[in-house]
């Protein structure tokens, strides 16, 4: 974890926050910016929702808290580049900063539906029209980015529309005012979807038909062909390759940890905890599994009964793993979820900027020994 003083400097430096805390205790929140941290002046701060409306609006966070009705969602909040050092380590190098198991959090979040805010407005389109794609692109102008002058991001209209979705703009988490470094004071929350969509300090939202043409919609955030092994080679699958959106299914050991020494119980067994997440609308988790043998048998883990019918939450889960004593031991798990989606293989498919990785969850390097 970063230290209280360091993180005050790097809420008030020039650079990006990035810091993600330590898988094995899984704390629930984490920091990915792609810029400084704006701090913003709740009374000053309006959103405008334009493009495709009738009625284009000027809402400030108090109309958004007093004129809406207010939702609140339980949901996972996942950084697309999650779990890729284990894409970088037992794979082939990649392009990113070097996230491991815990690039994500589970919070309670409460705000104004973004299908209510847009349906004030008034859409001056057809949404049923099946020739016509449109699309929701949301932007903070707070602060300059890395890599673009404003962070702007884009998803499908129907994904801010469909009421089953609970997608909202956020004005609080776990009950408390959003914090700078998490977007205060509203940020996009789109359940199921990977974070990179979920713009903090929003200020804009643009109804259009076409995708978002920022930088970080058209030229990141999206799963390469492997044929794109390096910056030059990825330029002509940039505009041909879909961006991400559905979080894909996941699952992460916390406990142990890689490298630890652990000792047996009496019954000959390893406790084993960890993480899993369902994929996009297709939740909630169902079952985890673990396995000692590289694959060969699995066992199953008990999920936590507080997240067993929370659709877009997270699964906390438990398991009792029996492990021969000796060096270099490993164990995998493996999620389902509601929609069957299942992580099916020991690795996902390598791409060049490391994102949506979803291979088995590992921890390696264990040595067991009898208690």
């Amino acid at each position: 974890m970063t230290s209280p003083e360091s993180t005050k400097k790097a809420e008030s430096s020039d650079q990006p926050l990035n810091r993600e805390p330590s898988a094995k205790v899984l704390v629930d929140h984490y920091d990915r910016n792609h810029g400084p941290i704006p701090h913003i002046n709740n009374e000053g701060h309006f959103i405008r929702v334009g493009g495709l409306v009738k009625n284009p609006l000027l809402l400030s966070v108090n109309q958004l808290r007093s004129e809406f009705t207010q939702h609140e969602v339980t949901c996972a909040l996942e950084c697309a580049g999650n779990r890729r050092h284990t894409m970088r380590t037992l794979i082939k190098e990649v392009q990113g900063i070097d996230w491991g198991d815990a690039a994500i959090m589970n919070c309670k979040w409460k705000g104004p539906r973004l299908r209510d805010v847009i349906l004030h407005a008034g859409l001056r389109v057809d949404v049923t029209d099946p020739t016509r794609e449109f699309h929701v692109a949301f932007a903070s102008y707070q602060a300059k980015c890395q890599e673009e002058e404003w962070f702007e991001a884009s998803v499908p209209l129907g994904m801010c529309l469909e009421i089953e979705r609970d997608a909202i703009l956020a004005l609080e988490v776990n009950d408390t005012t959003l914090e700078s470094n998490h977007g205060y004071p509203v940020r996009v929350v789109l359940p199921g979807i990977v974070g990179v969509r979920w713009v903090k300090w929003l200020d804009h939202i643009i109804i259009q038909d076409h995708e978002s043409r920022n930088i970080y919609q058209q030229r990141d955030y999206k799963v390469l062909p492997p044929a794109a092994v390096d910056t030059e080679s990825a330029k002509k699958y940039w505009e041909e390759t879909p961006p991400m959106y559905d979080i894909p299914i996941n699952s992460a050991i916390a406990v142990p940890a890689d490298g630890e020494t652990v000792t047996l119980s009496s019954t000959g067994t390893v406790q084993v905890k960890g993480y899993a997440i369902p994929q996009g609308v297709s939740g909630p988790v169902t079952r985890v599994q673990v396995s000692g043998d590289g694959g060969d048998s699995w066992v199953d883990a008990q999920l936590n009964d507080s997240e067993k019918s929370m659709k877009w939450s997270w699964a906390l889960w438990t398991a009792n793993l029996k492990l021969p004593p000796g060096v270099q031991r490993e164990i995998l798990s493996c999620a389902t979820d509601a929609g069957l989606n299942s992580q099916e293989c020991e690795h996902s498919q390598w791409n060049l900027r490391g994102v949506g990785y979803s291979g088995y969850g590992r921890v390696r390097d264990l040595t067991v020994v009898e208690g």
